[in-house]
C-alpha cells in the first residue's frame, strides 16, 4: 500500500512551518485563514501556500523567462509526483525575491506534504484551480519574456482570471465541498460572483503596486494601450511629467475596480449567514481594498514619489473589529463597505 501525507514523518514538520510562514507572505490572508475551522481552514492554508510559490516563480526578478516556464511546468507535476515534489527545492536554489516568499519555495515539499493530506475532493479542487493559475502564469511568462507588459484591456482581464480569478472559484468550490449550508443552488449563485470578488483585489493591488511593480519586478499591468490613449506608455509611466496623462489612464482601471468591487460585495453577502467563519473571511480583504482605493484616488503624488498607498494601522484595526461586530447583519456590512469607501474608519481609541 502506497504511504499517505499521513505517514510522512515530516508532517508535524510541515504543518508547523505552514502556520509559521503564512504571516510572513501575507497578513492579510493570515488572519483571514485562521477563522476558518478544521478541514476547511486546513485546506485552504495549503491552497493558498501553493499559490504563493506559483507566484513567487512568476514574479523571480533574476531568472531568464525559460527557466521560469520549465520551474512553472515541473510545479504543475508536483500535485502527482511525489518525488517530482521532492525534489523541488532543490530546483529553485538561488531565488533572489522577497526573503519570506523565498523561504516558502525552498520548502515547497513539506506544501506538498500537507497537499496530499487533504481529503480527495479538496485535492481535486485544488489541483485544478491551483493548476490554472500555474498554467497561465507560464502562458504570460512566455508571451513576455523581458518582463509582464500588458497591452490591452482584454488581455489584463486574462490575466486576472489567471492569477486571481482561479482563487474565487477555488475557494467557492471549497465551500461547497466543506459548508453544509452552501447547497448547490448556492454555490452556483456564489459562483457566478465569486470571479468579480478575486478580480476586485487583485486589481486594487495592482493600483497600489504599479511603482513597485514596474521598478523592482520589471513588470507593467497597466494595459499599453489605455496609457497611450491618454498620453502615457509603459515607457514613461513613471516620468513626473505625465503624470496627468498616466493617472487618467488609471481612472479607467480605478472605475473597474469600483465595478469588480460591487461584485465582490455581493458575493459576500449572499454567503449563508449560517456560515459565519466563510462571512469573516471574505469581509477583511474586501473592506481593506474599499480603504485602499479609497485613498489610491485621494492621492495623485503617490506614483511620481514611487510610494505604495497603505491605509493607517489604526483603520485595519477599526474596520476589522466593526466588520467582526455587523458580520451577522448585511445591512451593517453594507454600511461599513460605503463608509470605508467614503473616509477613513477608525474608532475612537483604536491605535
Amino acid at each position: 500500500m502506497a504511504r499517505t501525507a499521513l505517514d510522512d514523518p515530516r508532517a508535524a514538520e510541515a504543518d508547523r512551518f505552514a502556520r509559521e510562514i503564512l504571516p510572513a507572505v501575507s497578513r492579510t490572508f493570515a488572519l483571514s485563514i485562521r477563522v476558518l475551522p478544521g478541514a476547511l481552514g486546513r485546506s485552504v492554508l495549503v491552497a493558498y501556500l501553493l499559490c504563493r510559490i506559483a507566484d513567487t516563480l512568476e514574479d523571480e526578478p533574476a531568472m531568464a523567462a525559460p527557466e521560469k516556464a520549465a520551474l512553472l511546468d515541473e510545479l504543475l507535476r508536483c500535485f502527482d509526483d511525489r518525488e517530482a515534489a521532492d525534489d523541488f527545492p532543490a530546483r529553485v536554489v538561488g531565488l533572489t525575491g522577497d526573503a519570506a516568499h523565498v523561504r516558502l519555495a525552498s520548502r515547497s515539499d513539506l506544501v506538498f506534504v500537507l497537499y496530499r493530506d487533504l481529503p480527495a475532493g479538496t485535492r481535486a479542487h485544488v489541483r485544478r484551480w491551483v493548476g490554472e493559475m500555474i498554467v497561465g502564469m507560464k502562458k504570460f511568462v512566455e508571451l513576455y519574456p523581458h518582463g509582464i507588459r500588458i497591452q490591452s484591456l482584454d488581455e489584463y482581464k486574462e490575466y486576472c482570471y489567471y492569477v486571481a480569478g482561479t482563487v474565487g472559484y477555488l475557494l467557492t468550490d471549497l465551500w461547497h465541498e466543506h459548508v453544509p449550508s452552501i447547497g448547490v443552488r448556492q454555490h452556483g449563485v456564489l459562483r457566478e460572483k465569486c470571479r468579480a470578488f478575486a478580480e476586485a483585489l487583485q486589481t486594487v493591488n495592482i493600483l497600489k503596486d504599479v511603482a513597485t511593480d514596474a521598478e523592482k519586478e520589471n513588470s507593467i499591468y497597466i494595459p499599453e494601450e489605455l496609457l497611450r490613449e491618454h498620453g502615457s506608455s509603459h515607457a514613461t509611466i513613471l516620468a513626473p511629467e505625465r503624470l496627468r496623462q498616466t493617472r487618467e489612464a488609471l481612472a479607467t482601471m480605478v472605475q473597474l475596480a469600483w465595478h469588480d468591487l460591487e461584485g465582490a460585495r455581493s458575493y459576500l453577502l449572499l454567503i449563508p449567514r449560517r456560515a459565519v467563519p466563510i462571512r469573516l473571511f471574505c469581509v477583511l480583504p474586501l473592506l481593506f481594498a474599499y480603504a485602499t482605493l479609497r485613498d489610491l484616488t485621494r492621492t495623485p503624488q503617490a506614483l511620481v514619489r514611487r510610494e505604495v498607498v497603505k491605509i493607517s494601522r489604526a483603520e485595519v484595526k477599526s474596520l476589522t473589529i466593526i466588520g467582526f461586530l455587523v458580520i451577522m447583519s448585511n445591512r451593517g456590512l453594507a454600511w461599513l463597505a460605503d463608509r470605508a469607501m467614503r473616509r477613513p474608519f477608525v474608532v475612537a481609541g483604536v491605535r
